[in-house]
């Protein structure tokens, strides 16, 4: 296992292990953070473990055009009792990401440094939110990196009424001009809304 220094670089691909982990360590510099993403890596890490960096063998994606509404979603769709907005809370996505109750998980993957070093790239024009509001309240929503390519990686998403986190992940889709969407592991919840995995190499030779 590689472990990174202050130098911004990562290793070969053809040193990732079965896993999916390519290095450890390193910072979550807005530097390399953009540099990792441009590569098709990402940080995944618990509170109080070091960094470690995945480029997975399978990626899930989504293409926008292939995204599914189911009927009963588009009747939701069709109510228009809230309002979707971009880059107009993104701290506050973050942080109910981070805190949201979700009841296959034991805990969140999004600590401290990784909420402060994502909020830093959003400042720095490299993250976008989708937010979901129903009066003043937001009741959804979702947050990742969009480096300019056509490529939105996704990190983390919240509902706290049923499907918001859906609309908003619709609106990327079908509002935001992504050619590709990145969700970077299988998510059964992703998967009935279209996304699916493909190929490393293809994944990479898409960025």
């Amino acid at each position: 296992m590689i472990w990174l220094n202050k130098e911004i670089t990562f290793p070969s691909y053809d040193l990732v292990t079965e896993d999916g982990i390519i290095a450890l360590g390193g910072d979550l510099s807005v530097e390399r953070l953009v540099y990792a993403y441009q590569r098709g890596i990402f940080p995944w890490f618990n509170e109080g473990e070091p960094i470690v960096w995945y480029c997975p063998p399978k990626r899930m994606v989504l293409f926008p055009d292939e995204v599914k509404v189911s009927k009963s979603m588009r009747q939701v769709l069709r109510k228009e009792n809230y309002l979707v907005t971009e880059n107009k809370a993104f701290a506050e996505v973050v942080f109910n990401c981070k805190y949201i109750n979700r009841h296959d998980q034991l805990g969140t993957w999004i600590t401290d440094d990784m909420q402060e070093a994502y909020i830093n790239l959003h400042r720095k024009g490299y993250a976008k939110s989708i937010e979901i509001w129903k009066g003043r309240k937001i009741v959804g929503g979702l947050y990742g990196v969009d480096l300019g390519n056509g490529v939105f990686c996704g990190e983390s998403m919240f509902s706290k009424e049923s499907n918001m986190s859906k609309i908003a992940f619709i609106h990327l889709a079908q509002n935001c001009n992504y050619k590709l969407i990145d969700c970077q592991i299988y998510n059964s919840h992703l998967a009935s809304l279209g996304a699916k995995e493909i190929d490393r190499k293809n994944f990479l030779a898409f960025l």
